[in-house]
């Protein structure tokens, strides 16, 4: 199922009706509700919603985004925080969000499950700077590299339990609720979960079929870009708890939500592990061009068919 998420377009206007229509035009009918929402232009989608102009596939957490803060930051609240009040802001506005996307009913809810107290400009960031100086065979990087896992692993225990504690809570009102929480791989190796996290994670709650794995191309394939992981072996482990994914392509080595087809991502090799039936949802920057979409949008509908099943 082919889906488009409200991220690319509604910094640009104030009415919510106005962010649906555009989207339509382009060409998709089913889209993801993202973070960053204000709550006054919910009224307008709501309108859309029910004049049917499009079908709400899915929310991105945290939908609408909290009124006290007036930018685009779905992790302005962490389960992982070592602040009570935010961990309790963060569970309240995630079961007021799955609240939402049922009255859309939605099918999941994206969740990004925390970090850990590690500066990436030390970590993510400095391995990135050598991947782009092409230095990344040289024994300094390898050492930064295994030391990064290593420190990573040791800090992240705490952290790990916060966010199976949380997802605990919130799958119980999912269940009530019927959506799918879709725990999303992230960018950055500070992020929680990491991959070793992400694969107990799913294991730990591999009997509850409303917890699976939401896989962003971008974001795997930056970590592919700086030696953490290799994209295609990733998906391949996690293809039994696949709920779906975030479309976008990345420039080489660190540019993520470009348009698909646009630049390094072998769609042709990953996509074999996702089902027909399971949301592709397009995931753009605001930068991108309606009408670099509408091209690749062409050339996806030509080459992924089986994509477009509803």
């Amino acid at each position: 199922m082919l889906s488009f998420s409200t991220c690319w377009n509604n910094a640009r206007h104030q009415c919510g009706e106005k962010v649906i229509d555009e989207i339509v035009e382009l060409g998709f009918r089913n889209i993801e509700l993202s973070h960053g929402m204000m709550i006054t232009k919910l009224p307008g989608i709501l309108e859309a919603y029910k004049k049917g102009k499009f079908n709400c596939c899915g929310v991105h957490n945290y939908f609408p985004s909290p009124v006290e803060v007036m930018i685009d930051a779905p992790d302005a609240y962490e389960y992982t925080s070592h602040r009570p009040f935010d961990r309790k802001r963060a569970m309240d506005l995630t079961l007021k969000s799955l609240e939402m996307a049922s009255r859309f009913e939605a099918d999941y809810m994206v969740l990004h499950m925390g970090s850990v107290p590690m500066n990436p400009k030390r970590w993510t960031n400095k391995l990135t700077d050598f991947v782009k100086q092409e230095k990344h065979e040289e024994k300094r990087f390898l050492r930064r590299k295994e030391k990064f896992i290593k420190k990573r692993a040791k800090v992240g225990t705490t952290y790990y339990s916060r966010a199976i504690e949380a997802l605990e809570e919130i799958a119980e009102k999912a269940t009530e609720l019927g959506v799918k929480l879709a725990v999303e791989s992230r960018s950055r190796y500070e992020d929680m979960p990491t991959e070793t996290e992400m694969l107990a994670l799913q294991e730990h709650f591999k009997d509850n079929p409303i917890i699976g794995y939401w896989h962003d191309f971008g974001h795997v394939q930056l970590k592919h870009n700086i030696h953490l992981l290799k994209h295609d072996e990733w998906l391949a482990s996690m293809q039994p708890y696949l709920i779906g994914a975030h479309v976008h392509d990345v420039y080489w080595p660190d540019r993520d939500h470009r348009v698909p087809l646009t630049g390094e991502i072998d769609f042709d090799q990953l996509l074999q592990y996702f089902t027909p039936e399971m949301p592709y949802t397009w995931e753009l920057s605001p930068t991108r061009s309606a009408d670099d979409i509408r091209q690749a949008l062409v050339q996806w509908k030509q080459r992924f068919p089986e994509t477009l099943t509803e």
